[in-house]
């Protein structure tokens, strides 16, 4: 019997996250969120999150079912008032509004919070002291630009190129390496890359259990910070860097 690679990741920080996300990839305006577009964009990642046999929190399926209806709602024609009276019509939208508006403001003072606990582990204190002939400049800091709902499209493009030039291997077979066995070999890719590797020549085999494999094993070194990503514009190629010791 054929059993799935299920995988669960606590990667995705929940449905808000991905909301706000496709807001300011579109560059939607939060007060007047056309909800048409930004329901047929989540349920397409909620469908990327299903062809990675990811476990799907209920939380997603339940914004899910929220947007379709807020969507439905839109869809419905207004009545019209006898009088001339203004009466107070409630925008379906505002509740949603309300709630990405207050996690966005949460999520900006988490970020704050964690740039100040970065700069505070790189702070030591020492007697003063003079150091002739050294080079003050500030090196930039090389920092992967690349969310992981970036990960995500670039994922789906690969899963639409391979079926497209050939199809996915459909045999009945186990998996034949494990995501801690595909992090090494990632790794090693990586590190022998010096001007990076693109994300889609890390997916060397056609079989589907392989090509979600390696994507898990990418995100965990990710986490790690042994690799990061760079995208040089919006929608352009990924590249994986090794991060130097």
């Amino acid at each position: 019997m054929n059993q799935a690679y299920h995988v669960k990741l606590d990667a995705f920080e929940g449905p808000l996250d991905l909301l706000l996300h496709l807001i300011n990839q579109y560059e939607i305006d939060i007060y007047d969120i056309p909800m048409a577009q930004i329901t047929d964009q989540y349920m397409h990642y909620i469908h990327t999150f299903q062809r990675l046999e990811l476990n799907i929190a209920s939380e997603y399926l339940v914004m899910a079912s929220t947007l379709v209806a807020i969507k439905s709602q839109m869809l419905l024609p207004q009545m019209e008032t006898i009088d001339d009276s203004e009466e107070y019509i409630q925008d379906p939208r505002e509740e949603l509004i309300e709630r990405l508006m207050e996690y966005r403001k949460y999520k900006e003072a988490a970020g704050n919070l964690k740039e100040k606990e970065l700069e505070a582990r790189h702070t030591f204190t020492r007697p003063a002291h003079v150091f002739d002939n050294v080079d003050t400049r500030e090196l930039p800091m090389v920092k992967g630009d690349v969310s992981v709902y970036d990960m995500l499209d670039a994922f789906e493009k690969v899963m639409e190129r391979k079926k497209w030039n050939e199809p996915l291997d459909t045999k009945i077979k186990q998996a034949e390496i494990t995501i801690e066995q595909k992090m090494e070999e990632v790794l090693l890719l990586v590190k022998q890359a010096k001007q990076g590797v693109r994300f889609d020549q890390l997916f060397s085999y056609k079989s589907r259990t392989h090509i979600v494999v390696t994507f898990m094993a990418l995100l965990e070194l990710m986490k790690k910070n042994n690799v990061y990503c760079k995208q040089t514009q919006h929608l352009e190629a990924i590249h994986v860097f090794y991060v130097e010791d």
